[in-house]
């Protein structure tokens, strides 16, 4: 086996710009902390949403890859996650809204290093910060956890997928799985500041592939369309596209 010694992506940044940053590792504190949260995540699913994860053979044997689901709860990036294997999920990072997430010190610092959270500006992000997590995905081999509708539903009912998920898979040979969380809006809806108890079942599709999608706008919207309707048909009726 051949051995490359590279430098942290992180290297030279200052705590703050670190938080913030799509370069960030972990390093050996944020991974300690790493296991603890998703330990007591998994306890907490286990215990008040009985989460029960269908499909769970759809996983590839290791990254990376990526997951897609529906987007109506903040519970729904804690479920996806709690259905990877142990190493799979030590790197794994959930794209979360920067302006929503890592707004304040204390908010970013608690999707880095509880969530393992990476920034993505829904109101200014550019190619090259697309291009950055696409390099990240094909040299670091890790799982991105991402929800391409963009914001959680309102209703409960699944919204588009936008394109930006293409830009990162199409083209390359990263599988992507679909996934659709049922329970969610109930348990946690947009309305409510805490989550009640009630159950969650996580379904994983079969890894869709696009090695021979062109990486253009045009190809991102056809990768962005196929994910949407193979997380629809786990779905069922209650991913029903919104009227109009």
């Amino acid at each position: 086996m051949n051995w490359e010694l590279k430098p942290a992506r992180d290297l030279g940044l200052t705590p703050g710009e670190r938080l913030r940053s799509q370069l960030r590792e972990p390093g050996l504190g944020g991974a300690a902390l790493g296991w603890c949260w998703r330990r007591a995540v998994r306890g907490y699913l286990g215990l008040f949403h009985r989460l029960q994860v269908v499909g769970r053979e759809h996983l590839p044997a290791e990254p990376p890859f990526v997951l897609v689901g529906n987007h109506s709860s903040h519970l729904d990036a804690l479920c996806l996650a709690a259905a990877l294997p142990g190493p799979a999920a030590r790197r794994a990072y959930a794209l979360a809204a920067g302006d929503h997430f890592f707004g304040s010190t204390l908010g970013a610092a608690l999707a880095a290093y509880a969530v393992n959270a990476l920034p993505v500006w829904r109101r200014r992000t550019s190619r090259r910060d697309l291009d950055t997590l696409r390099q990240r995905l094909a040299e670091d081999a890790p799982v991105f956890i991402l929800f391409p509708e963009g914001t959680r539903s309102r209703d409960g009912r699944m919204g588009r997928f936008q394109p930006g998920l293409g830009a990162l898979v199409a083209g390359t040979d990263i599988p992507v799985v679909p996934c659709f969380l049922d329970g969610a809006f109930a348990a946690w809806p947009a309305t409510r500041r805490w989550p009640r108890a009630a159950p969650l079942q996580l379904r994983l599709g079969p890894p869709l592939h696009f090695a021979d999608e062109n990486n253009d706008r045009a190809g991102w919207t056809r990768v962005a369309e196929r994910c949407e309707a193979a997380v629809r048909a786990l779905g069922g009726p209650a991913a029903t596209p919104p009227a109009g």
